[in-house]
């Protein structure tokens, strides 16, 4: 900065009012707000009719919010001339369309400012409301409009894509309508090492029509560039990813499949409760104690947890209990070891087991035999691409809680889209390579 060249102050330029075809004539500093009068560069004389020089008639005003500048609204009241054209009798005014777009209430400047608080800051549409100095509704249309225009709808955001992550998202808690949308996620960038993941796309719906529609609506090359398709274990999404994706890989997520290991158990400890108890789970009974324990991992467990889980299956009637918790942690060693190969093993091992030879007492073990029986080849396929999971599709969808949270609920589902979007489709570096 001591080398740099200053020059003579001009408000102008300070408030980036030439990029908008404007000068900046004078100001007004409220309490609340500033008020910036401008007038329009060009004079903008001839007809456009007859091509006739025409001869200034009134003068009107136009007001519009521009970017503001710490925490007071800024607003340009812009002076438009007024011409008629003595030849034809044609009237006009100078163009400003280098300000703001016609009937627009916010400048362009403004426009951009606010979308860089949506995407780059998270500022909520209240914040960038109250900066701007406009309504709620003038705000939220004005930017979901732009940032749908300027990033949404380009038509290279969908390039370069090979893997994809697919999983549901519950956008509203309410009884009324469907709840559940499905999230399609850029896994690519997870994969190369290149970045974070980022929202892809936000579908009405959770099923397999869905996901095919939105499959089938991609252009053929987009479809043969997709390699891996991460997802849970709903059926659906498989049956759409072989039927639109044939060459692609399906990879079941370990997040999930470790769920359906956890969430056997907690079937079979609740089952086991009731059977040796006649109730459910108090703060006393030994079972209830240990519900978090039983679901760390066993190299993790310390001397307290150790002594509490042999306690726990010291006793003849938890034997269930214990050879569900020993198949759900035979599943998380085989994730968690540092060699795939081997890890892969473990796990075929595991499928081996829980499919055959399992007594009819073991109801939980039979039921996740049966989902990793017809799901196999997908469980162990994640060992071949070890980052390709659904992690990221987890994180992102954290973000979404958050940006509800932040906006207080949504009732409009187009809306909800619109601002994940521009929250999580990885917008960022597109709108920081416009900073001059």
């Amino acid at each position: 900065m001591l080398n740099a060249t200053f020059v003579r102050p001009d408000l102008t330029t300070f408030c980036r009012l030439d990029e908008l075809g404007l000068v900046a004539v004078g100001q007004h500093l409220g309490a609340n707000q500033a008020v910036i009068e401008c007038r329009v560069l060009e004079s903008d004389r001839w007809c456009r009719t007859c091509g006739a020089e025409g001869a200034p008639k009134d003068t009107v005003t136009r007001r519009l919010a521009h970017e503001p500048f710490g925490h007071r609204p800024t607003t340009l009241l812009v002076r438009v001339r007024r011409y008629r054209c003595e030849h034809c009798g044609r009237a006009w005014r100078q163009d400003t369309s280098k300000a703001a777009e016609c009937r627009a209430k916010i400048s362009r400047r403004g426009l951009t400012w606010a979308l860089f608080a949506i995407v780059v800051d998270h500022l909520t549409v209240s914040r960038v409301a109250a900066g701007l100095g406009v309504s709620w509704h003038t705000a939220n249309t004005a930017v979901l409009a732009e940032g749908k225009r300027v990033l949404i709808d380009d038509p290279h955001r969908f390039e370069g894509v090979s893997a994809i992550g697919v999983d549901e998202h519950v956008w509203r808690h309410t009884r009324k309508g469907d709840k559940f949308v499905t999230v399609i996620i850029d896994l690519t960038p997870i994969r190369e090492k290149t970045g974070p993941a980022r929202l892809l796309d936000m579908l009405e719906g959770r099923s397999k029509s869905v996901f095919k529609q939105w499959l089938a609506g991609r252009p053929q090359a987009w479809l043969d560039g997709v390699e891996v398709v991460a997802m849970d274990g709903f059926t659906g999404f498989k049956t759409a990813t072989v039927e639109e994706l044939p060459d692609a890989v399906p990879v079941m997520d370990p997040f999930h499949v470790v769920r359906l290991a956890g969430n056997g158990l907690d079937r079979c400890r609740q089952r086991v409760q009731q059977a040796t108890t006649g109730h459910r789970g108090r703060s006393g009974d030994p079972l209830y104690k240990a519900r978090r324990t039983l679901h760390t991992g066993a190299d993790l467990l310390t001397d307290k947890q150790t002594i509490r889980l042999n306690a726990v299956f010291a006793a003849e009637e938890h034997v269930e209990v214990e050879a569900t918790w020993g198949i759900y942690q035979r599943i998380v060693a085989a994730y968690r070891h540092p060699d795939k190969k081997t890890g892969k093993e473990t796990m075929q091992a595991v499928i081996d087991a829980v499919i055959t030879g399992v007594p009819a007492a073991l109801v939980e073990i039979r039921r996740l035999g049966r989902t990793l029986k017809q799901r196999a080849a997908d469980v162990l396929a994640f060992f071949d691409r070890p980052s390709t999971r659904n992690g990221p599709t987890e994180a992102i969808n954290g973000r979404l809680e958050h940006l509800r949270g932040s906006a207080l609920g949504f009732r409009n589902l187009t809306h909800y889209i619109a601002r994940s979007l521009l929250e999580s489709g990885g917008f960022r570096p597109c709108l920081h390579s416009q900073l001059r």
